[in-house]
């Protein structure tokens, strides 16, 4: 039997060694051998005879578990197994818990205590009630939003979108009782960050690895921040180079639009909330990285996903939301959606990384024009804006809309994100108002060449 993620070798027996046993009962269960050294050769113990009585007692009066020791002999010499069963609950030793991960032990503590802890009893971090918290402190707008997106998607029942707040937050089973989920805080509360550190999104424009040419941070509930951070990456981050076949404008980006769309998402939907550290987002010309403090889910590989084996998300309740407002597939359909649209677009299949501190997503793409980048992010090379176009177009039409009126005419943004849009584009001079903020009206002025 060799040392693994489920085998111990311990030379001899040290009552230390309990952390062990405690490790092997929180996590997958396991062997702790006494009798090898690290090299895995048989040594022998010389009083294995009298550990085989002393051993269960210390087990079972310091862990309040039961474990089977059983005498073995190898090489003509004595050794000992200590078979630790998976428990269903958290075991502590003198108020510590340790956990077998890999081949190595670990004391969990903070977060990762906290999300142990949680998945012990049944449930996820994101599920957890929060007092004081009503659904009249949501967002208007972002709840309107999500009705929308659910209605097109037809992944929720037409009565509930037509139904009052509160039962649309119960359809989504956003609440516990009286008291409404972490989840439905970070979908729908206009400043999440109140609850939940770190909850936003950095992202930064690099020239080389310690370059930092520019940079942007995106607050706001999670379907915000998901809009927001991609109109800044096809906007701003990402220079598009413009074509023509006949008279149609071909506008191609150096990464495919459905492969960012679904990192993205995938990024805001299944990162670990409890770390209290943002997604981190590193746009270079020629790849982008982004990184979250997340981990994929266990045996997780794209084998394993293309033969449709559905990984169960990090975030249940968030993914859960995405899913309904038809943002999101299963967690391993988005995966491979990135995937397929970086092989549509000839590019290398985008590398995964996992450690302890989180997941990061390279994304490798074509170097479309060469551009000279100065601090404030500009370029010589035009840029072509959807967004701004489409509002621009819009408000030639309709110069009174209102922001929910070009929020329900574009689909895809909130009517944060219109506002959003509408103040740049007035600090650009393409735009400005006339008359008050209720009953004025829009003028679209000359575009700068």
């Amino acid at each position: 039997m060799n040392e693994s993620q489920h085998v111990e070798w311990k030379e001899s027996w040290r009552d230390e060694y309990l952390k062990w046993v405690c490790g092997f009962a929180n996590a997958d269960g396991g062997v702790l051998i006494i009798g090898r050294n690290d090299k895995g050769k048989a040594v022998g113990i010389v009083d294995a005879r009298q550990l085989l009585e002393i051993i269960p007692n210390k087990v079972r009066d310091l862990l309040g578990i039961m474990v089977d020791v059983n005498l073995r002999e190898v090489d003509g010499k004595d050794l000992l197994e200590i078979l630790v069963e998976p428990y269903p609950y958290p075991i502590s030793y003198k108020g510590q818990y340790h956990y077998r991960s890999g081949s190595t032990k670990q004391e969990l503590k903070g977060a990762a205590l906290d999300q142990f802890l949680l998945k012990k009893q049944g449930k996820r971090w994101d599920g957890v009630p929060v007092p004081k918290v009503a659904v009249s402190d949501f967002q208007s707008q972002t709840l309107d939003y999500f009705k929308r997106q659910a209605l097109k998607s037809k992944r929720v029942r037409a009565e509930a979108l037509n139904e009052n707040n509160e039962t649309l937050i119960q359809s989504l089973h956003l609440n516990e009782g009286n008291y409404l989920k972490r989840a439905a805080l970070l979908l729908f509360h206009p400043d999440p960050e109140r609850f939940v550190t770190g909850a936003y999104v950095k992202i930064g424009f690099f020239q080389t690895d310690d370059d930092l040419r520019y940079q942007d941070e995106v607050h706001g509930n999670l379907f915000d921040q998901v809009n927001g951070v991609l109109d800044l990456l096809l906007t701003k981050y990402m220079k598009a180079t413009i074509s023509y076949q006949g008279i149609q404008r071909i506008e191609e980006y150096p990464f495919p639009e459905a492969a960012l769309r679904e990192a993205v998402l995938n990024a805001i939907a299944h990162k670990d909330y409890s770390s209290g550290v943002p997604i981190q987002i590193s746009v270079y010309d020629d790849h982008i990285i982004i990184w979250n403090s997340g981990r994929l889910p266990d045996n997780w590989s794209v084998e394993r996903l293309s033969e449709k084996h559905p990984s169960e998300p990090f975030n249940p309740d968030i993914a859960n939301a995405f899913f309904r407002a038809g943002l999101i597939e299963s967690w391993g359909r988005g995966t491979l959606n990135i995937i397929e649209a970086c092989r549509k677009a000839d590019l290398p299949e985008p590398s995964y990384r996992h450690d302890s501190t989180g997941l990061m997503l390279e994304i490798k793409g074509k170097i479309l024009a060469k551009t000279s980048r100065t601090k404030k992010g500009k370029t010589t090379q035009k840029t072509t804006q959807k967004t701004t176009q489409k509002i621009l177009e819009i408000l030639q039409e309709s110069p009174q809309a209102s922001r929910r009126e070009i929020a329900e005419k574009l689909t895809d943004i909130t009517e944060d994100g219109v506002k959003y849009q509408l103040g740049k584009m007035k600090k650009e001079g393409l735009i400005e108002r006339i008359g008050p903020a209720k009953g004025g009206r829009w003028k679209v002025l000359e575009e700068k060449g």
